[in-house]
């Protein structure tokens, strides 16, 4: 499961929720007829229709109608299969749980990727924590299948000195 957002409110009396979420595929979730999987139960949901309002995604979900329905998800997790995502790209559980190399030396593992104006990635070993840009200069290659993220070290990267 891949996590989508969060449901912060009920928008109206018809069931209609508003979800934050800063996932990047949005336009390949949010599509009327895409299932969903909501809160920790992760109930399937089936989307009936999407919109952007402000900074808010508003989905109605079928058999949700009206706000007695509704009420009960907020503050619930939203999910999409990984696997219903056709995508060109990562998504960050593919990246968490990743061993992180820089040539034959391993660094340690992606434990979370912190988002800002950039994603950066926060690769911790026994003794320590990094913070690597996700970017294309410090990230050379990514192997799920063999889960192995190389990097390319500059100086100061990893050292403090």
């Amino acid at each position: 499961m891949v996590y989508v957002g969060e449901i912060v409110n009920i928008h109206g009396i018809k069931g209609e929720l508003r979800i934050v979420s800063d996932f990047k595929y949005k336009d390949k979730v949010f599509i009327n007829g895409n299932k969903l999987y909501l809160g920790k139960r992760k109930q399937k949901v089936v989307i009936t229709s999407y919109r952007k309002h402000k900074n808010y995604d508003m989905v109605k979900f079928e058999g949700i109608d009206d706000i007695n329905d509704a009420i009960i998800f907020k503050g619930d997790d939203v999910f999409v299969k990984r696997e219903s995502l056709d995508i060109d790209g990562y998504v960050d559980e593919d990246i968490i749980g990743l061993k992180v190399y820089d040539e034959d030396k391993l660094i340690g593992k992606v434990t979370s990727i912190i988002k800002n104006k950039q994603e950066i990635l926060l690769v911790k070993n026994r003794n320590k924590s990094y913070l690597i840009p996700f970017v294309d200069e410090f990230i050379k290659n990514i192997d799920l299948d063999k889960k192995i993220l190389s990097i390319n070290v500059i100086e100061g990267l990893l050292d403090e000195n």
